[in-house]
């Protein structure tokens, strides 16, 4: 091959590998700005049922179905929810036995494929929970966000914001809590949500945008009635919350912050859920560089955020430190940057947005000590 044709082809074959390479990460970077609301996040182990019986399920043998607490398990067409590990009950050496607590729709069925899934509930408050609300449509940047109201006699107001992989049914979770605080509560669905706005070029942002929707649903609690809000948000909308705290005009009405594995930092985000879609990790840095360019998210916004000039109200953090889409981290060092402010309560064996569901109760009495004085 003569010299010029061999630099060509070679030249050719370096911009071949670069562009599949650039590619890639635009692939992988998707895993983040695409985690469609309800989708299960890349990584979620599947699951097959081996068996069922009254009051009880038996399930693959692996971590995720050995977690302690309650969850919700979905495939096609099912949803169900299950409970703690039934220790004395038989079963194969490959598989475990949990409570069948209830199936939600849907038959549950040998050989079915499913996720454990935070979400207990499906459908509204009133069909899922028996608990009366509204349907409210609150104005937002991009259109109309639909929202559900379920009304309390207090003057404090929960915003609810769920987070990646969930939709606003995660949140069910605490509202008979939450009711029985006799606290007004809006279950808001944001941008990209069913029923709600299509983002810009249908691309999520990791809270970097979203926020503003938090930022409309406070204003319309406000022209209601609402004298102050508490803000709590899930994974994303942990960080949906963050920056409303910090940059919403109205910030001054929020009393608290409730982060449940908030998305602190959203490169490693962008690479948990890219090492969860298999890319290799020389290519991580092209996909958080993807992420960047097509959203424009910048990462010193959330850093200003959290920062010693950022928070100003009194803030308390579910994490875990075995969340794999949130390192738990940068949550830990908020508490220790800001302890007059921050308390954390870390939650073993918990998946990510699933603090609740490891233990209800021990979740709701510290969350109650908390808002009590913010009510």
């Amino acid at each position: 091959m003569r010299p010029a044709t061999a630099t060509a082809a070679a030249v050719t074959t370096l911009i071949g590998v670069g562009a599949t390479a650039v590619a890639l990460g635009r692939y992988a970077g998707d895993a983040a700005l695409k985690a469609s609301a309800g989708r299960p996040l890349p990584g979620d182990p599947r699951l097959t049922v081996h068996a069922t019986a009254a009051g009880q399920v038996a399930l693959t043998r692996c971590l995720a179905s050995l977690r302690p607490g309650m969850y919700g398990i979905e495939g096609p067409g099912v949803h169900a929810v299950v409970g703690p590990l039934i220790q004395n009950a038989s079963h194969t050496a490959d598989t475990v036995v949990r409570r069948l607590e209830r199936v939600s729709h849907g038959t549950l069925t040998t050989g079915a494929r499913v996720r454990l899934t935070p979400q207990l509930y499906v459908g509204d408050p009133r069909t899922a929970l028996g608990i009366d609300h509204a349907d409210v449509e609150v104005p937002g940047e991009l259109g109309a966000l639909p929202a559900w109201f379920l009304p309390g006699v207090r003057n404090t107001w929960v915003i609810t914001v769920h987070g990646l992989g969930t939709t606003r049914e995660h949140p069910m979770n605490l509202m008979p809590f939450l009711r029985s605080q006799h606290l007004p509560v809006l279950g808001l669905a944001y941008r990209g949500d069913t029923g709600a706005p299509r983002p810009p070029g249908g691309l999520g942002h990791l809270g970097d945008s979203e926020w503003r929707d938090v930022d409309a649903a406070i204003r319309y609690a406000v022209r209601r009635g609402a004298e102050r809000v508490i803000l709590h948000g899930w994974s994303t909308g942990g960080a949906m919350a963050v920056h409303a705290a910090v940059h919403s005009p109205l910030r001054d009405l929020i009393s608290g912050l409730v982060l449940d594995s908030p998305v602190l930092d959203w490169e490693a985000t962008v690479r948990a859920l890219a090492v969860a879609r298999r890319t290799p990790r020389a290519l991580l840095p092209l996909a958080v560089r993807a992420v960047q360019g097509r959203t424009g998210v910048r990462g010193d916004r959330l850093r200003e955020a959290v920062g010693p000039a950022g928070l100003r109200i009194p803030t308390l953090v579910f994490h875990g430190p075995d969340d794999t889409v949130a390192p738990w981290h940068p949550s830990r060092e908020l508490a220790v940057l800001r302890p007059d402010l921050v308390t954390l309560h870390p939650v073993p064996n918990a998946p990510h947005a699933a603090m609740w569901n490891a233990s209800p109760a021990t979740y709701e009495e510290i969350l109650r000590r908390f808002l009590t004085p913010l009510m």
